[in-house]
């Protein structure tokens, strides 16, 4: 039987090419699949999958409210061999949309490959993935290792830099010129930290002595 699977990771592990592997891996045995991704994500184009080592491959551009079985077998060249669909940027999709995912796993038996986020730059779920992780049949994590050149844990959160800087406020989704890059939950943690003991000497509210004392506690642990 057909499955759902979500197989997220952080910023920065992966995602992409092994999407664009699983793709090739069924059109080398002749059958055909579908690739889709969120219209929301514009770095590389509306409706493109792209993956760091420069790879990419055109994908239909999808939005919350679109009926995503109407949209499959809409764009199918052939349906009787169309053995797979994959999803981009999962974490974007709505609840409704991952609905429309798992009637194409039920009533048509067609398995559905989602590729995502777990949780934006606030340690949060996003509304894909939050609908995912409850209604996919089998997760997998795809792993990397923290950003931090000093450690090896493996990364777990995602940070958004601002100049730089890692930042704790803002919209879930922008974009714009805002970088992303995978931490451990420490030093996630650690970075929000520096974050908000900065804006306290910016507004003069602490003394600097005790914040670097903070820090330095933080960062020995």
């Amino acid at each position: 039987m057909a499955q759902l699977f979500f197989k997220y990771g952080t910023m920065n592990s992966g995602k992409s090419i092994e999407l664009l592997k699983t793709a090739h891996n069924y059109r080398e045995q002749g059958k055909e699949v579908i690739i889709m991704t969120s219209a929301l994500d514009t770095r590389d184009g509306v409706g493109t999958v792209a993956s760091r080592i420069g790879l990419s491959e055109d994908a239909i551009a999808i939005n919350a409210d679109d009926n995503l079985v109407n949209v499959v077998y809409k764009n199918a060249q052939d349906k009787d061999k169309l053995s797979c669909v994959l999803v981009d940027e999962a974490q974007f999709l709505s609840k409704s949309n991952v609905h429309d995912l798992c009637r194409i796993v039920d009533y048509y038996n067609m398995p559905v490959i989602c590729y995502g986020l777990k949780t934006d730059f606030r340690g949060e779920l996003f509304e894909g993935s939050e609908a995912l992780l409850k209604y996919a049949d089998k997760l997998e994590e795809i792993k990397t290792v923290c950003a931090n050149p000093t450690c090896q844990r493996k990364a777990t959160m995602n940070a958004r830099l601002v100049d730089g800087k890692q930042v704790t406020d803002g919209e879930q989704v922008v974009i714009g010129d805002e970088e992303y890059t995978s931490l451990c939950r420490f030093h996630w943690k650690l970075g929000r930290l520096k974050t908000a003991v900065m804006k306290d000497v910016d507004n003069k509210n602490t003394p600097v002595e005790e914040i670097v004392d903070r820090i330095a506690k933080a960062s020995s642990k």
